[in-house]
């Protein structure tokens, strides 16, 4: 299975290979290479439209993650039955609006962006940052698959759900 990266934006230089091989390194961790995940790199006026659309906030925002398989535990994978369900869902990245941040606060983009599409993948998982409890477990996802990464890639990334 694998990874669909769509770059619809012109705004934001990316390196396709890149990402590809950070996500194959994230999937790896979280053992989820029989399913396929979508990403699609969008900018600022995509990322509000669809922000609006399907969570009537009306602006830009880093990142909107689209489960295939509803109602997921955290952590549950989906057990499919047929070939069509071994989907995990689409990630859509605001990257100019991440790129914008990432220049304001000095933090490298890069880096950056794979904290982001950790943090979608966790979501594609089932897990959540609605209540206290869910975000709790969310930031402990989080720290696990960071860490693993960085351990991996001997990168030092950070989780994007914060303390």
């Amino acid at each position: 299975m694998g990874v669909v990266i769509r770059n619809l934006q012109n705004v934001v230089p990316l390196r396709r290979s890149s990402i590809r091989k950070d996500v194959d390194t994230l999937r790896d961790i979280l053992g989820i290479h029989k399913f396929d995940i979508g990403i699609i790199c969008v900018d600022n006026r995509k990322i509000q439209r669809i922000n609006n659309l399907y969570r009537n906030k009306n602006l830009p925002t880093d990142i909107l993650s689209f489960p295939f398989h509803e109602d997921l535990k955290p952590g549950q994978l989906p057990c499919p039955v047929y070939r069509d369900e071994l989907n995990l869902g689409d990630i859509f990245l605001g990257v100019e609006f991440l790129s914008k941040q990432c220049k304001e606060d000095s933090q490298n983009f890069q880096k950056v962006l794979t904290a982001v599409i950790a943090h979608g993948i966790c979501h594609l998982m089932g897990y959540q940052h609605e209540t206290e409890e869910e975000w709790t477990e969310m930031l402990h996802k989080e720290s696990y698959i960071v860490s693993e990464f960085n351990r991996i890639t001997g990168r030092n990334l950070e989780p994007l759900t914060k303390k």
